[in-house]
């Protein structure tokens, strides 16, 4: 019998923003992305970037949708996703992935393990668990409708119209 992974997927750009995932543990990274795009309505015809992750969300290794490795003796280079299944790089509780679906932007989604189990023969596999917000727009983050309490309070900052010239110090 297979397994699936139970993913917790989370968007910076809008706080709101949630989805639940159960996947096959033995799926690509290239079909997890897939899922991923048509999921939240996204093109897959630009170049992304997987990375797993550690604790603090730091950057590990990567994997592309495209081969990046121009020398094939270059072994530290990325890796490819369709090369690459999700058992062979998430092996724990709490593992994690980041999904950079905008690589000049920097923009991503950021994804957990949250669990293991057998599968379900009454539930078709990779499914959408839980599915809360819309995902931000793939093209320009400035058109994003997001919730971000980041930028409330910026603006609220934004807004404070003191004076450039203030001296706080007395002659």
């Amino acid at each position: 019998m297979s397994m699936i992974f139970r993913f917790r997927m989370l968007c910076d750009e809008d706080d709101y923003f949630l989805r639940e995932y159960e996947v096959p543990y033995d799926m690509t990274l290239s079909d997890f992305r897939e899922f991923i795009d048509r999921d939240v309505h996204y093109r897959s015809d630009s170049i992304t970037s997987f990375f797993t992750a550690d604790s603090q969300w730091n950057k590990l290794e990567e994997f592309t949708s495209v081969d990046m490795n121009m020398d094939e003796t270059d072994a530290e280079g990325p890796r490819v996703m369709s090369d690459t299944l999700l058992s062979q790089i998430l092996h724990n509780n709490r593992d994690r992935l980041i999904y950079c679906f905008d690589l000049f932007g920097d923009r991503a989604f950021y994804l957990e393990l949250t669990g293991a189990k057998k599968t379900d023969p009454n539930m078709d596999y990779p499914r959408t668990v839980t599915s809360r917000s819309d995902a931000p727009n793939q093209d320009h983050p400035e058109d994003n409708e997001g919730h971000s309490m980041f930028d409330e309070a910026m603006d609220e900052f934004n807004d404070f119209n003191g004076s450039d010239t203030y001296d706080d110090y007395d002659d």
